[in-house]
């Protein structure tokens, strides 16, 4: 592992982040501020006044800070991590998993999981723990807060999230299931996934984003049954149990979905209890009622971008 990140990581400094324009930067502060708050009170339905206040803007400028980052209004993204909606986003949670690669394009919510290729490496190359595999990572900003990658010359093989400060045990839990991994920082190289992840702008159908997937066999079935999930959309454990032949293994898929190594990119915050309850997220539920408000926000642009 590169020893300049080592002290970076030792002292719990981490290395810069990627840069940014200094507006870019204060505009994506007040925002995570405004997207945490509605994230952790949504049951409280703040007003937009009250939301205001918590992150000192005017209720005007908050409106087209927030519409303009997040692709939707404060009060849509309530209204999309409410229980109404994740209602909605189960409905015809099995089919969907069966009919997802049949719609095409005219589907508003394939526009992110068309564009996501993806391998998975061999049962032996898991059990390596990561020898001879030499992953390079960079931290960077992203609507939920930082961001780990971790890319291989497959392609992606990780990502996490992390607040403030946190940095270092992100690094230490993804690069705690590859123990034997040649860790290299190179936020060179892991910019441009960034950009290619988080800017819906460079979704291209025409070069997918490569991924691969390092886990058991099991493991591997359930991450690639999670692309599947349309962005929009949403499934159970036990569907997804059942969609991969092992109908009575829906408490094994939780546990798999939980050690997904590539969160967002493969989608298992669309994974929610049978009554629609936001179940466990390894990166917090806060994050993973953001991530859902964020993809009702894409999804709509989406929408109105097809019928115009």
């Amino acid at each position: 592992m590169n020893q300049t990140r080592i002290d970076h990581l030792a002292t719990g400094a981490p290395a810069p982040l990627a840069s940014t324009a200094g507006e870019t930067t204060r505009d994506y502060a007040h925002v995570q501020r405004a997207i945490s708050h509605l994230s952790e009170n949504w049951r409280e339905q703040p007003s937009l006044d009250e939301l205001a206040r918590q992150v000192n803007l005017s209720p005007a400028h908050l409106q087209r800070l927030f519409t303009r980052w997040a692709g939707i209004s404060p009060k849509g993204f309530l209204q999309a991590i409410t229980i109404d909606h994740a209602r909605s986003l189960l409905r015809d949670s099995a089919s969907v998993l069966d009919t997802t690669y049949e719609v095409g394009l005219s589907s508003p919510g394939r526009l992110h999981d068309l564009f996501v290729s993806h391998e998975a490496m061999t049962p032996g190359s898991y059990k390596t723990k990561g020898a001879g595999l030499q992953i390079s990572y960079g931290f960077h900003t992203c609507p939920f807060g930082t961001v780990l990658l971790m890319v291989t010359e497959h392609g992606l093989a990780g990502l996490a999230f992390a607040d403030e400060g946190d940095e270092l045990a992100a690094f230490e839990d993804m690069s705690g299931r590859w123990p034997n991994a040649d860790y290299v920082h190179n936020e060179a190289l892991t910019a441009p996934y960034a950009e290619r992840i988080f800017n819906p702008a460079c979704w291209q159908a025409n070069d997918p984003l490569r991924v691969v997937l390092i886990g058991t066999e099991f493991e591997t079935s359930v991450w690639k049954t999670l692309l599947r999930i349309p962005l929009g959309r949403a499934s159970t454990y036990s569907d997804v149990a059942a969609h991969i032949g092992k109908p009575n293994a829906a408490r094994a898929v939780g546990s798999a979905v939980g050690r997904n190594p590539i969160s967002f990119v493969v989608p298992c915050h669309r994974v929610l209890g049978k009554s629609a309850k936001m179940c466990g997220y390894h990166w917090g539920i806060t994050r993973k009622r953001a991530i859902l408000g964020w993809e009702a926000g894409v999804e709509e642009q989406a929408k109105t971008a097809l019928a115009s």
